[in-house]
């Protein structure tokens, strides 16, 4: 089993950076793939990023593609989210999220662990 804790956000003006990180417990974190989902007030969760588990493997969304990064320290057991020239739309709750098969990567319900999720506001 994994626990997630999230951390890293804040309120930030458009065009800004922010860095997400997202912290395991358990002793198999490295066999689980890691993502980043996020869901913005009256709307679904969506996914953001994926890392598989070796880190060699990402996958991100249309919409932060070229502007967010996700990676990976398998030692620290920590997953970060690089976000850059945030947007007033990126504005959401930000989730971590882990599973061992992931079988699905951008569907939600396809993941077993979930964090308590971290604020990012964007203003324009």
């Amino acid at each position: 089993q994994v626990q997630l804790v999230e951390s890293g956000g804040g309120l930030v003006q458009a065009g800004d950076s922010l860095t997400l990180s997202c912290a395991a417990s358990g002793r198999t974190f490295r066999n689980y793939a890691m993502g980043w989902f996020r869901q913005a007030p009256g709307k679904e969760r969506e996914f953001v990023a994926a890392i598989l588990q070796s880190g060699g493997t990402t996958g991100y969304s249309d919409s932060v593609k070229g502007r967010f990064t996700i990676s990976r320290d398998n030692v620290k057991k920590m997953v970060y989210l690089q976000m850059n020239s945030l947007k007033p739309e990126d504005t959401a709750v930000y989730y971590c999220a882990a599973d061992s098969d992931i079988v699905a990567l951008r569907t939600p319900k396809t993941w077993d662990y979930w964090g308590q999720g971290t604020q990012v506001t964007v203003s324009s």
